[in-house]
């Protein structure tokens, strides 16, 4: 007896294999077993049956994986293993996956706490998460150093803490460097397929750093990309970056010497830069391009002046984390050029048909995103499932038990 591998719903994958070991398409055994006593073998491992299975097998025995024997035991995945097991197409759909039921209701999503240091010299960011469908509890806990960019560390540092909702325990530490790094371009891949032009084949990327070669890689994924052009404050890493990426993907990629000549004709642009002041201007996008802004996430800064966020048609990955930490909308909103109606939708209203994305190809469109907890969740359950499966990680007996003395 197998489950069949039709079932493809994350919460069913992940509460199969975590509570019971049970893979999808993979054999039973004591599965099995159990199914049989509780009388439910008859009814066969549909997917229209999961949920009883699920309940029958929790209120048999409370605490199953323990009779086997086990402790908790947490998984431990590094950076380079998150590369391995996240590549951007699949993260690009578990990002909409995630945003679709965000905006369904289907999240709880406080919004983050950042402590400052003295002069702002970094920061401690904490982003906690619940996403029901997937049955988790999630905290990102994360760094962020400006003045790393340049050197052998990366701007933001962290980890991933992913926990059952069911029972609370503590299921995987992740490395968060590297999920920020692929989902935050997996949600502006998310965008683009929803609200650039079909037809959309130049593309321009402001920033030569980690999200700019994350999002060519997401961007080429989305669209058929002919042509791109990029620009950074510093010249040698724009050179850098063009030769670099134009070798890896085949492609025809441009060191700008301005922004403005990076940006000129775009179909498609993506700022991805740490600036406090706008590198972008509404002056020199061209009609018909769609914009990704993802480099700002607190309320003091913006990559785009506010004619730039005035003439769009503005999209955000969460309305309430936009009014409260999206500079680029905020500020245009304090120059009196906007309010909060030109939020138009969240990207996930867009997804599930309760929004209208582009109604024409003359229009501009602008993603906004600040980055949230949930699609930091959601990577990791995806993760921690491959993981799993493939027995790629650390395994950890980290604890939870409850001494014989309690």
């Amino acid at each position: 007896m197998r489950i069949p591998t039709g079932i493809d719903d994350a919460a069913t994958r992940r509460r199969l294999l975590d509570e019971f070991d049970i893979e999808i398409g993979g054999g039973l055994g004591d599965f099995a077993g159990k199914v049989w006593r509780i009388g439910l073998m008859g009814h066969g491992c549909t997917a229209d049956n999961v949920t009883v299975l699920l309940s029958a097998l929790r209120t048999t025995k409370a605490g199953w994986r323990r009779t086997k024997g086990r402790t908790m035991e947490a998984v431990i995945v590094n950076q380079r293993q998150v590369h391995e097991l996240l590549p951007m197409c699949e993260c690009i759909d578990v990002m909409a996956e995630v945003l679709r039921d965000l905006s369904d209701g289907g999240c709880i999503l406080p919004l983050r706490q950042i402590m400052w240091l003295k002069d702002k010299v970094g920061a401690l960011g904490l982003m906690p998460s619940y996403w029901e469908r997937a049955g988790v509890i999630g905290l990102k806990a994360v760094t962020f150093f400006p003045a790393n960019e340049g050197t052998e560390l990366d701007s933001h540092q962290g980890a991933v803490l992913l926990f059952d909702a069911g029972r609370g325990t503590l299921l995987a530490l992740i490395d968060a460097t590297a999920i920020t790094a692929i989902r935050t371009a997996a949600v502006s891949g998310v965008a683009t397929r929803a609200l650039a032009r079909e037809d959309a084949s130049t593309l321009a990327i402001l920033g030569a750093g980690v999200q700019a070669r994350m999002h060519l890689e997401a961007m080429l994924l989305c669209r058929s990309i002919k042509r791109a052009r990029v620009f950074s404050k510093t010249t040698s890493q724009t050179t850098a970056f063009a030769k670099r990426e134009a070798a890896r993907h085949n492609l025809a990629i441009e060191a700008a010497e301005t922004a403005r000549e990076a940006v000129a004709g775009a179909d498609i642009i993506c700022t991805t830069t740490s600036s406090n002041t706008p590198v972008l201007k509404g002056d020199w996008v061209a009609a018909g391009t769609h914009v990704n802004a993802v480099g700002s996430s607190v309320a003091s800064a913006r990559e785009l002046d506010g004619s730039a966020v005035r003439m769009s048609r503005l999209f955000v990955d969460r309305r309430e984390s936009a009014l409260a930490e999206a500079g680029d909308f905020l500020l245009a909103r304090q120059e009196g050029l906007i309010g909060d109606d030109h939020i138009l939708a969240e990207i996930g209203e867009v997804l599930t048909g309760q929004a209208a994305g582009r109604r024409s190809d003359e229009e501009i469109t602008l993603f906004k995103s600040v980055g949230l907890a949930v699609e930091d969740l959601a990577a990791a359950v995806r993760i921690y499932e491959k993981a799993r499966s493939g027995n790629v990680g650390t395994r950890l007996d980290f604890g939870g038990d409850r001494l014989a003395s309690d």
